[in-house]
């Protein structure tokens, strides 16, 4: 009986997906452009099971995507944007631990590679995973690069970026910084020390690992470096990573350079590499996954949440 039935829900509802997809398209468009704020309900509900309590948020999630919509950003936007973020964080004192920087361009088509040494990044300032890495110059496909990166400087879609309007206001640019290299058998990948702060204190640090294609091994430490499995949720994308990274000995100043860059803000993610037990900065994010992380278990969210204080939050200028 079972089987008939859902032999009858197949019949009856497969040919209509294709519909539905484009139904649900269309609604994300016009949500996108006219109501960004019921959208991101939209797509947390997609992703977390959850609607957003937008008059009382109680876990992370929640109030990033509060903060989003209700607090005053335009910080966010200078420091999300990762040519900007370099002289806050030589304001802070902190130039010491910034990638060496190559160059800076509006237009692809003014880069000049035969300046730059033979091994170097280059990335755009206004999104994610817009990186390319050149560990050979001499084994490059110069036109190929630009027309990737021509790519990358167009206008970001509203569609994908409604949700996370700071990243909007961010001026397209190119820069090159310095190829950072790990030689170490802990990781395939550079190893992304993510240390999250509320209100200039650090709370524990989340590390993304071995990266492939469509995957990524994580953990979770406190600020003393104890292992806790149960701040996440294992997934095929985000794989348990063990206890196998051992704790930095330059922990300390990793820590302190967090708290310094993270004053202010009700809650901050800071990014940092150690480099043969060099610290370098990576990058500061607001809204990590859009405030739609599935990676963290909601124990985790909740008192991560708690720490989060909408108190101190500056009002969304009108």
């Amino acid at each position: 009986m079972k089987n008939k039935t859902r032999q009858i829900i197949k019949t009856i509802f497969f040919p209509l997906l294709p519909v539905y997809r484009i139904m649900e398209k269309l609604r994300v468009q016009y949500l996108a452009e006219h109501n960004p704020i019921k959208l991101a309900d939209f797509r947390h509900k997609k992703n977390t099971g959850r609607k957003i309590n937008w008059k009382n948020p109680q876990d992370l999630n929640e109030k990033i995507n509060w903060l989003k919509f209700y607090s005053e950003t335009s910080e966010w936007t200078r420091l999300s944007d990762k040519y900007k973020v370099r002289e806050y964080v030589e304001q802070c004192g902190l130039s010491d631990i910034l990638v060496k920087l190559y160059g800076h361009w509006t237009n692809p088509d003014d880069i000049d590679f035969a300046q730059l040494p033979d091994s170097f990044v280059l990335k755009t300032n206004n999104s994610s995973g817009t990186n390319i890495f050149v560990k050979d110059k001499s084994k490059i496909d110069v036109e190929k690069i630009r027309a990737q990166l021509r790519e990358w400087m167009k206008p970001l879609s509203i569609v994908t970026f409604s949700t996370e309007p700071h990243y909007l206001k961010i001026v397209p640019l190119i820069i090159a910084e310095e190829y950072l290299e790990e030689k170490g058998s802990f990781s395939s990948s550079l190893i992304d020390y993510k240390v999250w702060c509320f209100s200039g204190i650090p709370s524990c640090i989340f590390l993304c690992f071995n990266r492939k294609k469509d995957s990524v091994c994580i953990a979770s430490y406190d600020t003393q470096w104890n292992y806790h499995p149960e701040y996440n949720v294992f997934s095929n994308v985000f794989r348990d990573g063990g206890n196998k990274i051992p704790k930095p000995e330059i922990l300390p100043q990793m820590l302190h350079a967090a708290e310094i860059l993270s004053r202010g803000f009700p809650q901050v993610r800071v990014d940092f590499y150690i480099i043969n037990n060099k610290l370098f900065f990576g990058e500061m994010t607001f809204t990590s996954l859009g405030g739609n992380m599935t990676y963290f278990a909601r124990d985790f969210l909740l008192e991560a949440g708690k720490k989060a204080d909408l108190k101190l939050a500056k009002e969304k200028r009108l």
